[in-house]
């Protein structure tokens, strides 16, 4: 079929063609199947139940184990809907051999924490449970195979446990409820094509879940939970023939049922005409403008036609989705954002769309350069430099993969293999990708690519909806059919090509003129070098093997925002924002972005409260680029006063209507009377009023004392790389950066929370839901020690909101605490919760979380919770000592807090040495209840 495709867009270009033919030759045949990965054993046990076995070491002493179902809400009966997500529910609330919330403990037990580690989802076609299991006992694994055949048949599903679930499932709810999800139930049986998709969203009815029958989920757990639809995944640090052998321990005994449900694909027809939607919601914050195109069947990729087919599409949907972020940066954009291409919005179907944000702006304006560009790729396609530019991208993302191969994490592997499972994604492996990839991307040919838009746009039937705010006084939204013009009028509509703007070879034109290493000693404690620049500036250099091919770069010195007053207060906050908005040297945005097509490098420089510098990555043969990027970035921002007024333009936009949406406008106002209004108190949400102020050379001014003077910067590199070989990189870009001499000290602009205990309501919403946040905040001596116990604090109560405020009050579906001691500006701490709920639940909740406070202040926590949090905290340990990131960090710790190394040298030590008397003694630092800030949202108080 591919070829037949091909060939009629090729009649003509007989040199072409026979170019084609001749490459083919030593090409891998497309009709080739591709297989999956020979280090991955795939099988199936006797009773239908698939598994997924590899070794993978990295993490060590870790298997990720992954229980996934080909089963969801698609599958359920009509009084059925929720019940496939209440059934994932169900399986942490008790089974055969774990009861009632046993699973949770144990788990905690053995360092595995509920919701960042022990997870689970429910979709339209699957269900998937996460289970990373620690091994460095033996019988953690054993127990972990347990779990998950519980899970699989072994669900008690007590009625107390049923009905104690169906708050908590219910609260889930409530958490997505609001303007999008309002508008987007008006949209589904209209996108779905009043397929049954649009009626079994996996939330499901609220109605069912008050009021079903406890033998109603039974009966969906009976019919669905069965081996013929299941799989086992197990990747990690364990031989193969021990996994295989508690597979087939724990799931070879497990039954299908006699007479079994047929599993059927549920299919979306096509759309049988064009329509148009306008849906409105009061607290809605911006105009976003969808057109799809009829979703239509696609199989399973299986062959390298398929996949070079994937290849095709990937990049068709890049190149047009960049044209359209470019049309952002006109004087007047058009719309916020926009992308468009192929995507999937559920299993075995596929649809070409696009979509613009345009904020508060002018809908017809965004539909009509949405529909316009559209339109000139299919009229005129993409250039011949855009399509090396994407192949350059593909090929490189491909290599770095490549190149990290035997340092991949066995979470990335198992979430592929489950992939595999349920939709039949190819997996063939990195290095057979990857030579596929380098074998088929050259070949690729602009006709083919262009081609697709035509494909994708043969069908005339379109469904456009457009989701936002109600009009705003004195103005009117355009009618559906209008928009529906506007689209089809493109066909016959005067269009121009795209213009290829020529772009610079190299990022410098000129070399600068380079410094030299004046200083070099070495960090033992660290394994670090350190160095000192002709110019003042010092780095830090960590080579690591933690990946093959990834370095990562960070900057810091004393500095930031509090270094200007109420004058430049918006300058300052958007000044990094406004500069990369305009570019650097000769390139703008876009063109910096063909510029490094195909490299793998970012960088962005940083105006923190009291600190400047840069965060940035690169692989190995990039890191000159990345390099170079700091150079430019240091002495050349770019002045442009179209892209400037560009990010106004959007900025306004996008934020205009931001104040609708009930809990920005709780928290602004929070905020606000939080920090008693200080007119220096922090940004929470951008306002209009805001853009309306900013000056571009004042901005230019503040970027150049902040970045633009390197005195004082200290670099930190760390990763794959050998120090003695990159030091003439540093000596080039970073030795010839611009330096004063000046001192930069820590500032304090004395912005403070307010004092006392105090209360603030907020009634704004129409939904019935609340939202709460406390805070405790004080003034202590800064210590890591501190740091570390007021962690765990925060951790130990989490523990208890769960088992408390989830679990037996039922009030909550999410929410928790978390502690945060600085020593900058100035020594002090603060302590956030944060609860979202019904608003008949605040008071109870709120006494609750009280009496926790109490609890941990006046006796200390249980053993029991100090153990699982210290065994969590390990576990993590484990694999963060081995990430670059966390090098990373602790080395400009040291520079900027001149934090203790040992905190992370000698953490496993420091976590086994705190004690209850630890952790109350922090608890009654922390909780001394002199200034607690309560803020509670409320739904609108209705009209009588």
């Amino acid at each position: 079929m591919n070829k037949q495709f091909l060939l009629l867009r090729l009649v003509g270009l007989s040199c072409l063609f026979l170019a084609l033919a001749a490459n083919s030759v030593a090409q891998t045949p497309l009709n080739t199947v591709l297989d999956p990965d020979p280090a991955v054993r795939i099988g199936k046990l006797e009773n239908g139940l698939t598994y997924y076995i590899r070794q993978n070491k990295k993490p060590e002493q870790k298997v990720e184990l992954r229980l996934a179902l080909n089963a969801g809400s698609i599958n359920e009966d009509a009084d059925q809907q929720g019940l496939a997500h209440m059934a994932e529910h169900m399986a942490f609330n008790g089974t055969k051999n774990f009861r009632k919330n046993e699973i949770i403990s144990f788990l905690q037990d053995i360092g595995v924490g509920f919701g960042n580690d022990l997870n689970a989802y429910t979709s339209f076609d699957e269900t998937v449970y996460m289970l990373p299991v620690p091994t460095d006992k033996p019988e953690n694994l054993e127990k972990g195979f347990q779990v998950l055949e519980d899970w699989a048949h072994q669900v008690t599903y007590l009625d107390e446990d049923i009905e104690s679930e169906r708050a908590i499932i219910l609260e889930e709810s409530r958490l997505g409820k609001g303007a999008q999800d309002r508008m987007m139930r008006q949209v589904y049986p209209k996108l779905f094509a009043a397929s049954k998709y649009a009626e079994r969203l996996p939330i499901g009815s609220e109605t069912i879940i008050k009021t079903f029958k406890p033998d109603v989920i039974r009966r969906f757990y009976k019919d669905w939970y069965r081996p013929n639809l299941m799989a086992v995944l197990v990747v990690g640090d364990v031989d193969p023939d021990h996994a295989l052998n508690l597979v087939k321990k724990h799931f070879a005994q497990l039954k299908n049922p006699v007479n079994e449900r047929k599993r059927e694909s549920v299919l979306i027809p096509a759309y049988n005409g064009s329509e148009a939607l306008i849906i409105t919601d009061k607290e809605a914050t911006g105009y976003s403008i969808n057109v799809n195109y009829p979703i239509r069947i696609k199989a399973a990729d299986k062959t390298v036609g398929d996949y070079r087919n994937s290849l095709v599409r990937q990049i068709f949907s890049s190149l047009l989705s960049q044209r359209l972020q470019e049309l952002t940066q006109q004087s007047n954009p058009p719309f916020v954002g926009a992308g468009a291409g192929f995507g999937d919005f559920v299993r075995g179907h596929e649809n070409f769309r696009a979509v613009a944000i345009v904020g508060t702006g002018d809908i017809k304006l965004g539909m009509n350069a949405l529909a316009e560009e559209i339109e000139r790729v299919k009229r005129f396609g993409f250039t011949g430099a855009e399509l090396e530019r994407g192949k350059k991208s593909l090929i490189s993302s491909m290599e770095r993969q490549y190149n990290n191969r035997d340092k991949t994490e066995s979470d990335l592997y198992v979430d592929e293999y489950v992939r595999n499972f349920l939709t039949g994604e190819l997996m063939p492996g990195i290095e057979k990708e990857y030579a596929i990839t380098k074998e088929m991307v050259p070949g690729i040919q602009l006709e083919e690519v262009n081609a697709l838009a035509k494909q994708a746009t043969s069908d005339k039937n379109v469904l456009v909806y457009v989701t936002g705010p109600e009009a705003a006084a004195g103005k009117s939204l355009p009618d559906p059919a209008g928009l529906l013009a506007i689209l089809q009028s493109k066909s016959n509509a005067e269009i121009s090509a795209y213009a290829e703007k020529s772009v610079a070879g190299s990022l410098l034109s000129v070399l600068p003129k380079k410094g030299n290493v004046v200083k070099r000693s070495e960090d033992q404690q660290m394994g670090a070098t350190q160095l000192t620049l002709s110019n003042g500036v010092t780095v830090t250099l960590k080579p690591t093997d933690f990946k093959n091919d990834q370095i990562l770069l960070g900057a810091t010195r004393n500095g930031g925002k509090n270094y200007y007053g109420l004058a430049d207060k918006y300058n300052v906050q958007f000044a990094i924002s406004v500069i990369s908005a305009m570019g650097l040297g000769e390139f703008s945005p876009t063109d910096l972005r063909k510029m490094l097509a195909g490299k793998t490098v970012n960088l962005a420089p940083v105006i923190n409260d009291v600190t400047d510098g840069f965060n940035g990555s690169a692989g190995n043969k990039d890191l000159e680029t990345l390099l170079q990027l700091v150079y430019l970035y240091v002495t050349s921002p770019r002045k442009d006063s179209s892209l400037f007024n560009a990010f106004i333009q959007r900025s306004i936009a996008q934020y205009a209507a931001l104040s609708s949406n009930p809990q920005a406008a709780f928290i602004d106002t929070m905020n606000q009377v939080m920090y008693d209004r200080h007119p220096l108190a922090p940004i929470v949400f951008p306002k209009t009023e805001y853009f309306n102020q900013l000056n571009a050379d004042r901005i230019l001014e503040i970027y150049k004392e902040r970045i633009g003077d390197a005195s004082g910067m200290h670099f930190v590199l760390v990763g794959s790389f050998r120090t003695d070989s990159i030091i003439p990189l540093l000596e080039t870009y970073l030795g010839s950066l611009p330096s004063s001499g000046q001192r930069f000290s820590v500032k304090d602009n004395m912005v403070r929370p307010v004092k006392g205990v105090k209360q603030l309501t907020v009634n704004k919403g129409k939904e019935q839901k609340s939202l709460i946040l406390s805070f405790y905040t004080g003034e202590l001596p800064y210590s890591q020690e501190l740091r570390l116990k007021a962690d765990a604090v925060a951790e130990i109560l989490n523990i208890r909101i769960i088992e408390e405020l989830r679990e037996k009050i039922q009030g909550i579906y999410g929410g928790g605490v978390y502690a945060q001691v600085e020593k900058y500006p100035y020594a002090n701490y603060s302590f956030v919760l944060q609860l979202p709920c019904g608003p008949e639940k605040v008071d109870t909740l709120l006494k609750a979380v009280k009496s926790e406070i109490f609890q941990l202040v006046n006796k200390g926590p249980e053993q029991s919770y100090l153990d699982k949090v210290k065994k969590q905290w390990l576990e993590h340990h484990k694999t963060d000592i081995k990430e670059n990131a966390t090098w990373l960090q602790a080395l400009l710790s040291r520079q900027s807090e001149q934090a203790d190394p040992k905190y992370l040298l000698q953490y496993v030590q420091l976590v086994e040495k705190l004690t209850v008397k630890d952790i109350q003694d922090a608890a009654r630092k922390i909780f001394d209840g002199r200034n607690i800030f309560t803020a509670v949202l409320m739904p609108e108080k209705s009209e009588k």
